[in-house]
């Protein structure tokens, strides 16, 4: 591991004193997998160098669909007063290495899985609705389109598949109508799948950060990766947002956007996914990826986080780590959606949801403590 890490660093160097940052393949020094050696690749070698970390980026044990998020500090809130005071007192906070999906989780990943749990005795379908086996109707998982015609998960003869919208399958489209249960669940199940550890108990719904497994995001951990490195910037890639960056509703006003920072020049939903049919979601990366390796994780879909909601937690929010409130009855939200108008889409926003609720507005991305 110390070899490898050394000639790792070697070539980082030699790149970077040649000035040769643009790469025809993807080569060992590349570490975020952008196929580009930068400073991001200096941060994630540092990363490993200081942990000691036994598992390699480039082997198997780190899926491809993950992105490592350096640990660093940064400030969470709205510090531009546009926002809400839920979003205030703006304050510091530091957080671990770790990974994160780069894409939202899609129909197809999450059609695998309901397959898979079906074989396992894991669930139960009653009217349309995947349920937590064992459960009766207490635990609401997501709801097939029998239930609910935004789904895009089709339930017939006992297997799960993905549907197709206006001829287009929406297979690489996020997973929607899906509540806080059915995204830990899945969770679980991809650890299973994986050979980790598991980190939710599915009786208590509590989640285990000592078990490396996936999990939902923290609500600092979402901010923290969805800002990309920026520092005090309103989205992930700077302080404006248009369609050409975003699947979000630009809304207007007497012939222009409504907020100053919407610079969008098509107005309403976005025009290549307004097919006339819900959800307007778009396939996964569709649009280019914030500073490490995220997409969509401004519009699209909101993702469930795991915290539990409190509007006034960051008055006592830990510096270090925060994990949200021991208790509540709603799950935090980030991150906007295809519905959703310019204000939602910014790196600070945050609301609430109830986790029984299920929204074609709704979905979530996996995260995979650094080890």
């Amino acid at each position: 591991m110390w070899c490898k890490t050394l000639s790792i660093l070697i070539s980082l160097i030699v790149i970077a004193i040649s000035g040769n940052f643009a790469l025809a393949a993807c080569p060992s020094a590349d570490l975020t997998g952008d196929c580009f050696v930068d400073f991001d690749d200096f941060a994630v070698m540092s990363a490993q160098w200081l942990t000691g970390d036994p598992c390699d980026p480039c082997d198997p044990c780190i899926p491809d669909d993950m992105a490592l998020i350096p640990a660093g500090t940064f400030q969470m809130g709205d510090n531009l007063g546009d926002g809400y005071s839920d979003e205030l007192p703006v304050h510091t906070v530091t957080v671990d290495s770790f990974y994160m999906g780069r894409c939202e989780v899609t129909n197809q990943q999450y059609c695998d899985y309901l397959n898979s749990a079906e074989s396992q005795g894991l669930i139960t379908v009653s009217s349309g609705v995947v349920y937590k086996a064992g459960s009766g109707t207490s635990y609401p998982y997501c709801d097939t389109s029998s239930a609910d015609s935004d789904s895009q998960i089709a339930y017939s003869g006992g297997v799960f598949s993905v549907r197709t919208k206006n001829g287009r399958t929406m297979s690489n489209d996020p997973m929607v109508e899906v509540s806080w249960y059915g995204a830990v669940a899945h969770c679980n199940w991809r650890s299973q799948q994986d050979g980790k550890e598991q980190c939710y108990n599915l009786s208590t719904w509590n989640c285990d950060f000592s078990k490396h497994g996936y999990r939902l995001a923290t609500e600092a951990e979402w901010e923290y990766a969805a800002r990309g490195g920026l520092s005090g910037r309103r989205f992930p890639w700077g302080d404006t947002i248009s369609h050409s960056q975003a699947n979000y509703r630009s809304y207007w006003e007497a012939g222009s956007p409504y907020y100053p920072y919407d610079v969008s020049p098509t107005e309403g939903y976005h025009p290549t996914w307004n097919d006339g049919v819900w959800p307007y979601t778009s396939p996964v990366g569709s649009f280019a990826a914030n500073g490490y390796g995220l997409y969509d994780i401004t519009g699209n879909v909101w993702e469930w986080c795991n915290d539990w909601w409190d509007s006034d937690y960051y008055d006592y929010s830990p510096t270090t780590n925060p994990a949200g409130p021991i208790n509540g009855s709603s799950r935090v939200l980030r991150g906007g959606g295809w519905y959703r108008t310019a204000n939602y889409c910014r790196a600070a926003h945050r609301i609430d949801y109830g986790p029984l609720s299920r929204s074609s507005l709704i979905g979530f991305r996996l995260v995979l403590d650094f080890q």
